[in-house]
């Protein structure tokens, strides 16, 4: 199922896919059939270009990251007494900082989590992510990070085993067995995070954080030439919308 899970993932993003019909489109060429193989072409360099406009990644971002709005600086937190940071990319190596050695999403989620802690006396900080055979645990990352901060190891717990969101749903349920946290994780990942939890029979109050929507402002033809960041948006949502549907069909 992994596997499975893995190649789906692949499959779901612009370049893969241009790749692909790239493919196709040699070998049907190669048989002699060339208008087959134009088209595959053709749609392959649509792929690309529809996949890299900032407009195409924003429109499809759009939905994930407005289903849970930013926690209100006025939110009430009274009994809330956990923070959960899922976990991302995280690839230490000699003589390098952990900001560096942790990837975007994962910097930008750890350093939500420590702001909000400012604002959460005596909250306990709970760094989640796991890796596969041969990498460094995000968890790791995290907790090296917020010791820098600070952040005391009687107020920390690092999960460094789950290796997707629903394991980490299932591991932070064996732990917290029902009590209040807040979730922070980026925007556009938050609606499979929260309904991974939910069916983990938790009910975490939403903290998203590394909106990208209106991240790149429209500056007018510029907006039609595509750009390695709408090629990442459109594939961070592409995977999201994979994970979603597998979800409405019992798949985690």
């Amino acid at each position: 199922m992994s596997l499975l899970k893995h190649l789906f993932g692949a499959l779901a993003t612009p370049l893969v896919l241009a790749l692909l019909l790239g493919v196709a489109a040699a070998l049907l060429s190669l048989r002699g059939r060339r208008k087959g193989a134009a088209w595959l072409l053709a749609s392959a360099a649509a792929c690309l270009y529809l996949g890299g406009l900032v407009g195409i990644g924003e429109v499809l971002l759009t939905p994930l990251e407005r289903e849970y709005p930013p926690l209100a600086a006025d939110a009430a937190l009274e009994g809330v007494g956990n923070i959960v940071v899922l976990g991302s990319g995280y690839m230490p190596r000699d003589s390098i900082p952990v900001t560096a050695a942790l990837d975007e999403d994962g910097l930008v989620r750890i350093v939500e989590a420590l702001r909000l802690a400012r604002r959460m006396p005596g909250v306990r900080l709970i760094v989640s992510g796991g890796a596969s055979p041969g990498n460094a645990p995000a968890a790791l990352g995290y907790a090296q990070l917020a010791r820098d901060f600070g952040v005391a190891d009687t107020s920390l717990v690092v999960l460094q085993t789950p290796r997707d969101t629903g394991a980490e749903a299932l591991a932070v349920a064996s732990l917290l067995a029902g009590s209040p946290f807040l979730l922070v994780t980026s925007a556009y990942h938050m609606p499979r995070a929260m309904r991974l939890m939910h069916r983990a029979g938790q009910h975490p109050l939403a903290a998203p954080t590394g909106q990208r929507v209106g991240e790149f402002p429209s500056r007018g033809l510029h907006s039609w030439l595509p750009t390695t960041a709408g090629l990442r948006d459109t594939e961070l949502a592409l995977h999201e919308y994979l994970g979603l549907a597998a979800l409405a069909i019992g798949i985690s």
